[in-house]
């Protein structure tokens, strides 16, 4: 089922497109569009299909990528770190979150709430500077490609601290709610 084409209009003037742009992508005539935004005709339903699909195609275009929006200088902790220097990195780079690495490979995440959670509920009589970040860390950010829309990284953001781009199966940067907050600028 298509949407509404009410919407048409406003799709194509956000995507910055003219009616014979728009006409010529979906390959109609810029009057059937006009027609079409006026709601003097009935429309077809391959050829509203084939507006949709033009609008639709254009749209992904547009969206920012994980690429755009990662950072590229990837700090990490690794997994056999105590978690006095996970700390102490932490304040060091100002982040609230960092990926567990053994080696290269991502194997965990560790955020301040997790360091939070150690100190206020221990779960046995060791103090928690003493740790090992292997012990506590949670599990990994989720990895997603640098073409990754988004749309995609916002809604992964909403579970969890960080995501990790990699590139060719390597971790090519990060993104984080603040990076985020950053594309609204």
């Amino acid at each position: 089922m298509l949407p509404s084409i009410d919407i048409v209009p406003d799709r194509r003037r956000k995507l910055g497109l003219t009616q014979s742009q728009l006409a010529s992508l979906a390959g109609v005539s810029q009057s059937y569009i006009a027609k079409l935004e006026a709601g003097k005709i009935e429309p077809s339903y391959l050829k509203v299909k084939a507006i949709f699909e033009s609008l639709d195609r254009l749209e992904r275009k547009k969206e920012v990528s994980a690429a755009e929006i990662m950072v590229t200088d990837v700090i990490s902790v690794q997994a056999s770190a105590t978690i006095q220097d996970a700390v102490d990195m932490m304040r060091r780079h100002g982040f609230s979150q960092l990926p567990v690495v053994d080696g290269d490979k991502p194997v965990g995440g560790l955020s301040e709430r997790t360091l939070l959670d150690q100190i206020l509920y221990p779960e046995d009589d060791r103090p928690p500077t003493r740790k090992i970040v292997r012990d506590i860390m949670d599990e990994s950010f989720p990895q997603v490609a640098e073409d990754a829309p988004l749309s995609l990284l916002s809604n992964l953001l909403k579970y969890y601290p960080a995501v990790l781009v990699q590139r060719k199966g390597e971790i090519a940067g990060i993104v984080t709610k603040a990076d985020l907050l950053g594309t609204i600028s």
